[in-house]
């Protein structure tokens, strides 16, 4: 697909409506799950927390329920994240964005590392999507691509760049580093400051499968040659 003429239902399907805000009230996840039903985006994003409502507020649509996993510090132990994962598939999450062990990987502890994400991916056998967030911003480019590596490795179906709320987020450039890196067998997701059409463009250009957002709404809308979502003006 050429980026550059990608619609706005296209964009719709590639973005992950995100709230993850610790003091989000049960009124803002109703409106997170009532725009993504309306706008069809691919999944809405939480807490594991929150899943379960999510979860019954989404059902009988086609958008996917996202719970992170370990978030935002990646520091949780291995059985605790094991364990979030597990019951927020039981609560009916199918995708899980874990964060990795970014302490580990700085201590050039790979084998905590890559256990770390087997755990999580035991734990979430079968058909559900894992993506594990390595935190870029945290790492250096060794330390980009040793991450991706253990993350293919491990089992995952995706990497994802920042948890959006560490020092800062998803670039172009880490995208297409990541992307070089798990080469068309994996997902890479882009998280963390993107709020605007030209930004998510940039990042799907750049190779990301998907999108992590709070900004949604605002991205579809202000596609090109749109007048109200949906329709072309």
């Amino acid at each position: 697909m050429d980026p550059s003429k990608i619609s706005a239902a296209e964009m719709a399907q590639r973005i992950d409506h995100t709230l993850l805000k610790p003091e989000a009230s049960k009124a803002a996840f109703d409106r997170l799950c009532s725009e993504a039903v309306q706008y069809e985006f691919k999944a809405v994003c939480v807490n594991s927390g929150r899943v379960a409502y999510v979860s019954e507020k989404s059902a009988g649509s086609a958008v996917a329920v996202c719970a992170v996993v370990g978030f935002p510090l990646g520091a949780t132990h291995s059985s605790a994240k094991a364990f979030e994962a597990a019951k927020a598939i039981e609560d009916g999450a199918s995708e899980l964005d874990m964060v990795l062990n970014i302490g580990a990987l700085k201590d050039g502890d790979l084998k905590s590392v890559e256990a770390d994400i087997r755990a999580v991916r035991r734990a979430a056998a079968g058909r559900i999507v894992l993506k594990v967030i390595i935190e870029t911003c945290l790492l250096t480019d060794s330390e980009k691509k040793t991450a991706c590596g253990i993350a293919k490795s491990a089992g995952a179906d995706f990497v994802k760049t920042s948890t959006g709320f560490s020092s800062a987020g998803a670039t172009a450039e880490d995208v297409a580093l990541m992307r070089q890196i798990v080469g068309p067998e994996m997902g890479v997701k882009a998280s963390g400051g993107i709020k605007d059409w030209k930004t998510a463009v940039a990042m799907i250009h750049a190779g990301a499968d998907r999108l992590g957002t709070s900004s949604g709404v605002a991205i579809v809308e202000s596609a090109p040659g749109q007048g109200a979502y949906g329709a072309s003006s």
